[in-house]
């Protein structure tokens, strides 16, 4: 049986990641898995949630905060969004309690960028900003979040001013999988060409209105000079993060923050070095952690 404060949740679309928190703040367990919210919805997700805590031992004495795509429309209950420009300190005030269950579950708001000339939702990364901004005390900065989707936004002062997503991952997904590009890389082994992968960024950065060709010469450069499938592979990615990169950097934005963990920070630290940008890596799973956590003390002060 765990001492638990509370459970911190990051329940995105394709992944469930749980943590049980002590009254001290440290981790005291920790439980991952693949039932996103796609998963969920058809198995049920208190179903999900209490299985696991089932497993750990967890009374539903103890609440639980979750951030992610849970809130979304087609998740448990719908969380809502927070205009921009959003005090990132102030989300756990629209956090929304899931009712009809006997455990007290709430769920952080996303965050809307209601511009029409440039519409656009956060949720999830809300919360990662949160906990970088407080752990490394930022104040004005441009914040990188590599992902499916991946998220470009500006802080200053503790708010959210302005953010946009690009979709990235999910392209370089259905460019591998979908394409004629897909004969390419088939069988590529696990060994990265990172030589390929800087020349694709810096071709991408070089020239952005042409990565419809800048893609195709993947084809090309096998059919008539025999590339390999991992070049093929990396000048893919190289090429599409390159194109964000080119999209999602301001000059004047402050420090530039990436916040990214893993196979991800590697390679946009690899491309942002290729655009001669200084950065700071933040990981990922610390942040969101924080965040949950100081959500958490203003949501249930007497808990943590």
């Amino acid at each position: 049986m765990y001492d638990t404060a509370f459970i911190a949740l990051d329940w995105g679309t394709s992944s469930f990641r749980l943590w049980l928190i002590g009254h001290d703040g440290r981790v005291l367990a920790e439980r991952r898995s693949a039932e996103g919210m796609t998963t969920a919805a058809t198995t049920g997700f208190e179903a999900v949630l209490e299985g696991h805590l089932a497993d750990l031992g967890v009374p539903a004495t103890v609440p639980a905060l979750a951030c992610g795509m849970v809130g979304a429309r087609q998740g448990w209950v719908e969380a809502g969004y927070v205009d921009t420009p959003a005090r990132l300190a102030g989300i756990a005030a629209g956090a929304v309690r899931v009712p009809g269950i006997a455990r007290d579950v709430r769920i952080l708001p996303g965050i809307a960028r209601r511009d029409p000339a440039a519409p656009d939702v956060i949720r999830g990364e809300e919360t990662q900003i949160l906990g970088a901004l407080a752990a490394h005390n930022l104040e004005t900065a441009t914040l990188c979040m590599p992902g499916t989707h991946s998220k470009w936004g500006r802080v200053a002062e503790g708010c959210l001013s302005a953010f946009s997503t690009f979709m990235t991952g999910e392209l370089f997904a259905a460019v591998i999988g979908h394409t004629i590009l897909a004969h390419a890389v088939a069988g590529a082994p696990d060994d990265e060409d990172m030589e390929a992968f800087r020349q694709a960024v810096a071709a991408a950065l070089a020239a952005p209105a042409r990565i419809a060709n800048l893609l195709f010469q993947v084809r090309g450069g096998q059919l008539l000079f025999g590339r390999g499938a991992a070049a093929a592979r990396e000048t893919i990615s190289g090429s599409l993060i390159g194109l964000e990169i080119a999209g999602g950097h301001v000059a004047d934005g402050g420090e530039l923050v990436l916040i990214a963990a893993g196979r991800l920070a590697r390679l946009y630290g690899e491309a942002l070095g290729v655009a001669g940008l200084p950065h700071r890596v933040i990981d990922a799973d610390a942040a969101v952690l924080g965040g949950l956590s100081l959500a958490a003390r203003s949501i249930w002060p007497s808990r943590t």
